[in-house]
């Protein structure tokens, strides 16, 4: 199954979107969806502050800041 990875945290209006998008494509496309909260993960914190939300498929960061449903949906339906 392919996995996904999502570093966001409370209280950003751009990673709620994200998240739900997300949710919302799980209907259509089978993946795992792993969350990280960078305000827990000091390390994420630093990488990632000014990124967020960021999503991360199969350890590659494909989307970071504003996601386009449209290019997260072919990027996920174009891995194997």
């Amino acid at each position: 199954m392919l996995n996904l990875k999502i570093y966001s945290k409370n209280d950003c209006h751009l990673c709620d979107i994200a998240k739900k998008e997300l949710n919302d494509l799980q209907n259509e496309i089978a993946f795992s969806i792993t969350e990280t909260d960078i305000e827990k993960d000091h390390e994420a914190f630093e990488k990632y502050k000014y990124l967020i939300p960021v999503i991360e498929i199969d350890g590659k960061i494909m989307f970071t800041g504003r996601i386009d449903r449209n290019r997260l949906k072919n990027a996920l339906m174009s891995r194997p």
